[in-house]
């Protein structure tokens, strides 16, 4: 089970930092990704991070402003926003799974699925 928290209303520039807990002792075994859908929209990647923490998956449009994280003690990952702006306006959601290649940006790479959090970016 994954339970997403942090999200919340900012004015573009601010900073938010999420959290996805796990429950079960496979959490350490499987790779994390983030998400988000904005209203009207598909549900697209925003990172993702293997389960050793030593690879990580970025989409081009937040490059160099959000950065995803790991703690496999507190069974928890991170997703550190910084610089927000309001195109970054959606529900975010964490999942877990085992994916490969190109599905490492693909809805269908992850199993899991927590619940979402909603982020309100306003100019």
């Amino acid at each position: 089970q994954l339970q997403a928290s942090g999200g919340g209303s900012v004015q573009a520039g601010g900073s938010l930092r999420l959290s996805c807990a796990a429950s079960g002792r496979a959490f350490s075994t499987y790779s994390m990704g983030w998400f988000r859908q904005a209203p009207g929209k598909e549900r697209e990647f925003v990172a993702a991070i293997s389960w050793s923490g030593a690879s990580t998956y970025y989409a081009d449009s937040v490059q160099g402003r959000l950065s995803i994280s790991r703690d496999n003690v507190k069974n928890t990952v991170y997703l550190q926003m910084n610089n927000l702006k309001p195109e970054d306006t959606a529900v975010y959601y964490c999942a877990a799974g085992r994916p490969t290649g190109s599905r490492w940006r693909a809805v269908s790479g992850y199993d899991y699925w927590g619940q979402g959090t909603l982020v309100t970016v306003s100019s």
